[in-house]
Parts: structure tokens; C-alpha cells; sequence
């Protein structure tokens, strides 16, 4: 392995917090509504929209599988809102994302959620593409629509190799 390579990490709270929200009902706070029929897992993740005329989009996204060890070719970020993603259903997905050094992806991380973990990557973070793992997943996605560019896309040349660590 060399400096190419990024070592797949579990999500958690604390080690995404640089990159924005994990979204899970763990430790979330939460009170009864509907007669007590419903659990509410309230304000999740902070939804961020900056630009003109911003609005909130609900969109599914369709992700096709990829395979590791995943070549990572692709990086991007939205200057003008948030992303937020949350599996439907049972998905085993990789979430990649970057620290910022003047206007370039640095220090490329990969998280690999647990059952139930979605995230909101904060605006102007670098983030991979959407990363299904061994089969096609559906994803809630909550970003920002409106007037603006809000996609900032660099090419990795050389690209990075993604993977488990090796056990040993």
C-alpha cells in the first residue's frame, strides 16, 4: 500500500464530524407524537442552503454497485448547500469525503455506515460520488436546488485506491 491508498473506517459520530452530520436515531433526541403512536427523532442534521433563491430538493437516488478495491477517480462538493443521504432499505455503502487545503481535496477519508446510519455532508465539503457496495441501493437525498452552480468536481490523477485494512 502506499499514500494512494485510504483505509475504510466505521462511521461514527465523532470521526465524521469534520464532514458534517451522522444521521441515526442512536442517542438522538426524541419525543412521542400522535398520541403516543410515533417516535420523533428530531433535527438530525443541519440542512444547509446558501445561494439565490435556495430551496430544499427531496430526491431517490439509484446507486449501482461498486466492487473493492474501488479506484477512486472522482471528487466533488456543493458551495451552496448541504447533501444529505439515508439508505432505503438495507444498503452496504461507503461515504468518502476530504478536508479542504486551499480549494483542493487533502487528507481523503472513507466511512463505511452501519444498519441504520445516513449522513448530511456539510456544504463545500469534498465528498465521493454515491458508493453502493455489492448491489444496486436506494437513497432519501436531501440537497439544495436553485439558482447558482453548486457542483465543484476535481479529477484525481493519480487516483486513490479505497479498501479494507488488511488484518493481520
Amino acid at each position: 500500500m502506499n499514500d494512494r491508498t485510504i483505509f475504510i473506517e466505521p462511521l461514527t459520530a465523532a470521526a465524521f464530524a469534520p464532514f458534517g452530520q451522522v444521521i441515526q436515531t442512536t442517542g438522538a433526541h426524541h419525543y412521542p407524537i400522535n398520541a403516543g403512536k410515533t417516535e420523533r427523532y428530531h433535527d438530525l442534521a443541519k440542512v444547509e442552503l446558501g445561494g439565490v433563491h435556495a430551496r430544499p430538493l427531496i430526491s431517490i437516488f439509484r446507486g449501482q454497485p461498486y466492487t473493492l478495491p474501488l479506484t477512486l477517480t472522482l471528487v466533488e462538493r456543493h458551495p451552496l448547500g448541504s447533501q444529505a443521504f439515508y439508505p432505503i432499505g438495507d444498503a452496504h455503502w461507503l461515504v468518502i469525503v476530504a478536508e479542504d487545503e486551499a480549494g483542493t481535496p487533502a487528507r481523503l477519508r472513507a466511512f463505511l455506515p452501519g444498519p441504520g446510519q445516513g449522513v448530511n455532508i456539510a456544504m463545500n465539503t469534498w465528498h465521493g460520488v454515491l458508493t453502493p457496495l455489492e448491489r444496486e441501493a436506494e437513497f432519501l437525498v436531501v440537497d439544495r436546488g436553485g439558482e447558482g452552480n453548486n457542483l465543484e468536481e476535481v479529477v484525481l490523477d493519480p487516483p486513490f485506491l479505497v479498501t479494507h485494512r488488511e488484518r493481520g
